[in-house]
């Protein structure tokens, strides 16, 4: 009777990874991408990314500390990862105020009010991107050209994101030369493919992300952009520009990768990947809005739980399926 068989929850064997160990890892892959934006953008990129990023810290720590009462868990990076891929998909010369405030309802609202992370069913800083959206468009469709920033960051001449002109004005395209190294305006998060590319791999080969997700948004941007292209050439650009202009590398990568918003099996990611890539060139193509990452996601997020019950893995000593 002294040897009794404890059974505890999952999981028994643990790999030595941590949320912090990840939050990390995702951080320093996005350190060639900042380096680019504080060249492009200067003084507004490190403002907008310095703000969000306290801001969000900040929203976490008040929400669990005085309002959940219970222990903070800011030390885990997840809020600070929030805060960065926040400002990256704002423009560079945003007010303090309107950050402020779409990083409080990333944290607060998107995150906390339904449990903190693991819980939350939409990307937190995308989100917060989408509120603004739609709270402050006027702010929020102000686009500061590179190299253009002043002593003040609010102070940036601002101009039309080449999405916005081949909405616009098709035909009137930006060299994809300057797309694929960061001198096009848009967001912080819009520019330099290439930095973008440089954090996939660091991701890849960290094993912190899978390829699955952003090869198959990749994948299917330019096969769907491409049958567009073929079928509908006076309003669907080349598939290639689509994927080197907006903020399509930053989302496959960075974004629908997210952990506890994306399906946990291979083929279910695929699945969620694919259903991104073709959200994203309809709404780009036939929407109103000019870019539609950000709204593809979100709507795949939805859909997530659903590809999880209908993607499963096998079950352990199980047939085929």
């Amino acid at each position: 009777m002294e040897n009794k068989l404890i059974i505890s929850a999952s999981p028994h064997i643990h790999g030595g990874d941590t949320i912090r160990k990840k939050m990390v890892g995702v951080l320093i892959a996005l350190i060639p991408y900042f380096m680019v934006a504080l060249y492009y953008y200067g003084l507004g990129a490190f403002m907008v990314t310095l703000i969000a990023s306290v801001s969000c810290v900040s929203a976490e720590y008040v929400t669990q500390k005085y309002i959940l009462k219970k222990e903070t868990t800011i030390s885990d990076g997840s809020a600070l990862l929030t805060g960065v891929l926040l400002a990256f998909n704002l423009p560079s010369n945003l007010p303090i105020w309107i950050i402020v405030l779409g990083s409080v309802f990333a944290i607060g609202v998107v995150k906390m009010s339904f449990g903190g992370l693991g819980n939350n069913p939409f990307n937190p800083a995308l989100a917060g991107r989408v509120f603004l959206m739609f709270s402050f468009p006027a702010q929020m469709s102000s686009w500061p050209r590179p190299m253009a920033w002043n002593t003040s960051y609010l102070d940036a001449e601002t101009g039309a994101t080449p999405l916005a002109v081949i909405k616009e004005y098709f035909g009137e395209l930006s060299n994809l030369t300057e797309s694929f190294w960061g001198n096009i305006g848009g967001s912080v998060g819009e520019i330099s493919a290439i930095a973008l590319l440089i954090g996939f791999a660091y991701l890849l080969i960290n094993k912190i992300i899978t390829w699955h997700i952003p090869v198959s948004i990749l994948g299917a941007v330019f096969v769907f952009a491409g049958l567009l292209h073929w079928i509908y050439p006076e309003g669907c650009v080349s598939p290639v520009i689509h994927l080197f202009t907006g903020g399509i590398m930053l989302g496959a990568i960075f974004m629908a990768t997210d952990y506890v918003t994306s399906p946990m099996t291979p083929r279910g990611m695929i699945v969620y990947g694919i259903g991104i890539g073709v959200l994203t060139i309809v709404i780009r193509v036939f929407g109103a809005y000019p870019e539609g990452v950000a709204f593809a996601i979100l709507i795949m997020n939805a859909f997530t739980p659903l590809i999880n019950t209908w993607v499963k893995p096998k079950r352990f000593g199980g047939g085929r399926r």
